[in-house]
């Protein structure tokens, strides 16, 4: 990850806590220390793997008088720890005293009082990985990734784009073959001019902006392809299995009566459309049809009408808002959405989980039975059963969880109980295979209908 890219996610961090972890945020969360990190509070997962972008030149590259080093890097695991540290930041750069040790020596904390924040890495053999990358080492979902190789869809829009990629051809040159600059790699093209766009000055003289649109168009239409279809659903196993990790983690603050009050999961952008499509949020609005921004956020809040210092004992007084940010731009918006194809952007919990417990992957055993997989967890008999996401840290109390009443989160007609934060990596790079994937083979999938994207 860039400088840049980790600025940007850091900022995405200190957004989150303005709007629910600071004193005085307008959404906070109902006895969420402000300023201490508290481990029965948090929750942080990410995939502990090392993905690259699948290109068969060797590293370094040059590109466009500039030297590029898209070698294997932990993004996700990298994206979520700056986003920590934008949401607890430094004691020291909260308040110089709160960094100084208590026996009155004056001493200040390493790294200005760094909060170390834990994240719980799961690497591709953990059965937990599910939960954050379904997609992968999935044999159903690869079987219907090949099935749109052969669609009509695909097939036609390579051979009518052919013209307007052969243009880009000699600019990639250092970077894939010309016979594979086509659709067929339209996300991978896209990728490095967009990242081109950002990082270097010389840009300008390769593509035109009506031209990186249309790039991006492209890649909209294919990697909604890739990840939804109605009539295929093991296209959209990632997003099912995300599914079943967000309803895991919201029944952790439930189950626990708030003790747990954040949590965070870093995830991929085909995760996030393959989201999209099973919770009809395209029927809000069209643009989910296409990529999301450099690490992007989706938000659930758990919520109470009206003010209550108290987390409620029934969750029929539970209520649940879908909200997305796009992007890292200061000026980005945090906006609510319907789900479901619902009018209303909030629901009741207990709707909530009907609802998107009906498209949700809920088990390892019922993840390893759609796919079909023969990997190590699924033959061994502790994951036959219901298996997933547990928060552990919910249990770890170290005494100074929660706070007193006069802190609580009450604001105007709601009380934000909790929060579940889904961020897309800072980078699409990441999105590619593991480094062990064979070069320029996607592991996803499509879809023959029209997407209509928005680009």
């Amino acid at each position: 990850m860039t400088d840049l890219g980790a600025n940007q996610v850091y900022s995405v961090g200190s957004f989150y806590r303005a709007r629910y972890v600071e004193d005085g945020a307008p959404h906070k969360i109902l006895n969420i220390s402000s300023e201490r990190y508290q481990p029965s509070q948090i929750w942080a997962s990410a995939p502990d793997q090392s993905v690259i972008l699948s290109i068969v030149k060797p590293m370094p590259i040059e590109l466009w008088g500039g030297t590029f080093r898209l070698t294997g890097n932990k993004i996700l695991l990298q994206t979520a720890t700056n986003f920590l540290q934008g949401l607890y930041p430094p004691l020291g750069d909260l308040d110089h005293d709160l960094a100084v040790e208590s026996n009155g020596s004056d001493t200040v904390s390493p790294s200005n009082g760094y909060q170390f924040i834990p994240i719980h890495g799961e690497p591709d053999e953990a059965p937990n990985t599910i939960w954050l990358k379904g997609d992968d080492g999935c044999p159903a979902y690869s079987t219907a990734s090949k099935s749109y190789q052969t669609s009509l869809e695909f097939l036609s829009t390579v051979d009518s784009s052919r013209k307007f990629y052969s243009q880009f051809a000699g600019p990639l040159n250092n970077v894939m073959p010309a016979e594979n600059v086509t659709y067929a790699h339209a996300y991978d093209i896209f990728d490095l001019f967009n990242v081109g766009s950002i990082h270097n000055e010389s840009f300008a003289s390769v593509v035109t902006t009506p031209q990186l649109s249309q790039l991006r168009y492209y890649a909209d239409r294919l990697e909604w392809g890739h990840n939804y279809n109605l009539t295929q659903p093991a296209r959209s196993i990632g997003g099912k299995a995300l599914a079943g990790g967000i309803l895991r983690q919201l029944n952790q603050t439930v189950s626990s009566q708030g003790d747990l009050k954040f949590s965070l999961l870093a995830g991929s952008f085909d995760t996030f459309l393959a989201f999209f499509g099973l919770t009809n949020l395209t029927a809000a609005n069209a643009d989910f049809m296409g990529l999301p921004g450099y690490a992007s956020t989706m938000t659930f809040e758990l919520f109470t009408d009206g003010n209550t210092t108290t987390f409620p004992r029934d969750t029929a007084d539970l209520r649940v808002r879908f909200l997305f940010r796009n992007g890292t731009d200061v000026s980005a918006p945090l906006t609510a959405f319907p789900l479901f194809g619902r009018a209303e952007d909030t629901i009741s919990y207990d709707e909530f989980v009907g609802e998107l417990g009906s498209r949700a992957i809920s088990s390892v055993s019922e993840w390893c039975s759609t796919c079909q997989s023969s990997d190590s967890f699924c033959s061994q008999d502790q994951y036959t059963s219901s298996s997933g996401y547990s928060s552990s840290s919910v249990n770890n109390d170290d005494g100074s969880a929660g706070l007193t009443s006069v802190q609580a989160g009450v604001i105007g007609a709601m009380t934000t109980l909790g929060v579940l934060a889904i961020i897309a990596a800072a980078v699409f790079f990441c999105r590619r295979t593991s480094a062990s994937s064979p070069p320029l083979e996607k592991r996803s999938s499509g879809s023959e209908t029209d997407s209509g994207i928005s680009a």
